[in-house]
This record gives structure tokens, C-alpha cells and sequence, in this order.
């Protein structure tokens, strides 16, 4: 398979670095992990690293270092960052030029015609997130799969509303109908439906895990139950399949933060590849898949994780056919988007080869 250029990966895990207060509240990792790898790991510019790199749209953090690194977790160390620098978000901009300090191993960030900074001090500006920064990751890839359900875990199944009734007995249900729903609404009034789906295995002890939810359109609350009974009457908003009786509801989730900073699991992880999203079973650049572990083992939004095609186990024809397993190969990274409590979705990106179900994704060495 062809191998794929980093700085031309729609990962596009951007030059802003998201360290806010917001993340932390929301338990986001910080480039301080980063960092931590980084510290442990030996940072050796390419042979072939340009002098220095203008700054276009388009462009990635990650891209950037890759140009310049063997290695581009050494970003943090590179561009010589400390706690100030990640306290409040610090956007680069199209036009501002990287440059390449040899003497002292570093990256510097300068402007067109001028001298480079001797630091790492990105320009602030008084402007929304997203007037001329670069942005995070690429809305039209990854955006499905930050407000739908998508994935729906055991124990969430059994406490979802669910549609028990349609008007003039309805089989099928599009925009502007009414749906009649049983189950505790907990204050929300506007839900995504979805119909559980393919189930989840886990590849290593073959239990299911989750359901790969289908997902149907949004409802939103009419008139909720009242002494007469405990069915509410729910309006559809928007139908991208036809819905019917025995659909479940999920509150809509609140709109997602689009800037992550890649950064390592804090813990150890050890993961397989469940599912190829579209029911596929082998995937490439750019595709999502979901793999075995999620917020209980460590990972959230931004995680980086090497992808390996797992090794496969053989007969030693030498050795009266005792079987060995072959080594497993790493052939890329997968960046973390969605994390639920056991399952995550994730984006591949810069891959070697393909990858399947099955294969390990673990914590960079």
C-alpha cells in the first residue's frame, strides 16, 4: 500500500494548542503529556529537514513536525514549550513561517521578512475561534461521529426512551409526524433516534461490548406525559431513515470542542481494532474504526495511539509444527475523537498498510 504523507493526512490535528481551562473541566488531556513522551524519547531531526516551512491552509501540527522529526511526538520539546505557553490557547495563521534552528535543535515560529523568535510565542488575537486559525481537525470527516450516538454500550439499551406507538398506527415515521415515547426523558427535550445495530465483540474475549447504533433522525418533545398515562408525544424533526415502533431516544449531545491536541494515553493501552465503520473489515487512511477500550482505560478526545497489524499465529514446519505467533508490525497511528466508557472511535491516519479487524492499537513508544 501506498504510504501516506503526514502533512497531506486529513487527520489534520491542528497548530493550535489546546491547553484552556475548558479542556481541563472537561478532562481533556494537555500537551504536558505529550511532553512526558517526548522526554523519554530521543529527538532526532530528518537528514533531509528543510530550513524552515511556510504555514498554509491545510496544515498540521503533527504534519508540520513530521517535515522536520523522525519522530514527531517530540513536537513539545522542539518548539521548546513550557506550562506558560499551554495555559491559554495560541493559534498560528496561514503566512507565519517555521523556521529551523539548528544550532540549538528547536523550531521557531517567525513572520514573512522578519527575525525568528527565539521562543515559542504564537501571536494572540482578539478574534472567534476559527476567523482565520487553522482549524483542528476537518468538520466533514469526523463531525457524524461527534453527535451521533453511534455507539451504544450494554447497559445504556435498557434505561432509553423508546417509541411504543405512532399515529393511525403509522408503521414507518418521517418529518412532521408524531411519535408516541415511554421512558424517563430526564429534563431533555430533543433526542437523536437510532436502531440498535451490528453488535460489538470484543476480539480477545469475544463478548459483545456494544451496538454500532443506526442512526435514524431527531425528535423533539410535543407534549410530555401527564396524569393521564407515562407516553410522551414527540414530534419528528428530521428523518434520515424511516423510524417505527420499538426505535430508542438519546438526548442530543451538546455541540463538541473541534480543537485537540494529540497527545498520549496517560495510561498503558493495549487495544484491538472491533470494527471498521461501514461494515467493512479492512480499512486505510482516513477511515474511522472502533477499538476495545475507552474512558475506563485512560484514553479521551485526542488521544494518539501506534497502530500494529497483529501478528498471526503458525505452525513451525522446523520445530514438528509447534505453534508461533509472528511478531506484530506497526504500520501507523490512530488518532482518538469519541471516547465512550469501553469502546473508542478512531480516525487512522499516516498507515503503512491496511488495517483489520483485530489488529492492536497501543500506547507510542
Amino acid at each position: 500500500m501506498k504510504k501516506f504523507s503526514t502533512i497531506a493526512s486529513i487527520f489534520a490535528v491542528s497548530l493550535p494548542l489546546m491547553a484552556t481551562d475548558a479542556l481541563a473541566a472537561g478532562g481533556q488531556a494537555t500537551t504536558a503529556q505529550a511532553q512526558a513522551v517526548a522526554s523519554r524519547t530521543k529527538c532526532e531531526f530528518l537528514p533531509d529537514a528543510p530550513d524552515k516551512h511556510e504555514v498554509v491552509r491545510g496544515d498540521t501540527l503533527w504534519g508540520i513536525s513530521a517535515m522536520f522529526l523522525k519522530n514527531p511526538w517530540c513536537w513539545p520539546v522542539v518548539w521548546g514549550m513550557n506550562q506558560e505557553d499551554i495555559k491559554n490557547p495560541h493559534w498560528i495563521y496561514p503566512g507565519q513561517i517555521v523556521y529551523f534552528d539548528r544550532v540549538n535543535g528547536r523550531l521557531r515560529l517567525g513572520n514573512p521578512g522578519g527575525i525568528p523568535k527565539v521562543k515559542w510565542t504564537p501571536r494572540s488575537r482578539d478574534r472567534g475561534l476559527g476567523d482565520d486559525a487553522i482549524p483542528a481537525i476537518p468538520a466533514s470527516v469526523i463531525e457524524p461521529f461527534l453527535s451521533q450516538p453511534l455507539i451504544v454500550e450494554n447497559n445504556e439499551l435498557a434505561s432509553t426512551p423508546r417509541i411504543i406507538g405512532t399515529k393511525e398506527g403509522r408503521v414507518n415515521l418521517g418529518q412532521g409526524e408524531k411519535a408516541y415515547v415511554r421512558g424517563d426523558l430526564d429534563g431533555s427535550t430533543s433526542f437523536q433516534v437510532f436502531r440498535p445495530g451490528t453488535p460489538l465483540r470484543d476480539p480477545e474475549t469475544k463478548a459483545i461490548i456494544g451496538y454500532e447504533a443506526v442512526y435514524l433522525g431527531t425528535v423533539k418533545l410535543d407534549k410530555e406525559a401527564g396524569d393521564e398515562g407515562d407516553v410522551h408525544t414527540f414530534l419528528v424533526v428530521n428523518s434520515k431513515e424511516e423510524m417505527s415502533v420499538g426505535d430508542r431516544l438519546m438526548p442530543i449531545p451538546p455541540s463538541p470542542i473541534l480543537n485537540y491536541a494529540p497527545h498520549p494515553p496517560i495510561d498503558e493501552v493495549d487495544a484491538r481494532v472491533v470494527s471498521v465503520y461501514g461494515g467493512v473489515t479492512v480499512a486505510g487512511q482516513s477511515q474511522i474504526v472502533t477499538i476495545n477500550r475507552g474512558k475506563d482505560d485512560g484514553l479521551n478526545l485526542g488521544t494518539v495511539l501506534t497502530l500494529y497489524n497483529y501478528g498471526p499465529t503458525i505452525e513451525d514446519k522446523t520445530d514438528n509444527n509447534r505453534k508461533v505467533k509472528l511478531p506484530d508490525e506497526a504500520i501507523g497511528n490512530l488518532f482518538i475523537f469519541r471516547v465512550f466508557s469501553n469502546i473508542s472511535y478512531g480516525l487512522i491516519m499516516q498507515v503503512t498498510d491496511s488495517v483489520k479487524v483485530g489488529d492492536a492499537a497501543r500506547s507510542p513508544k
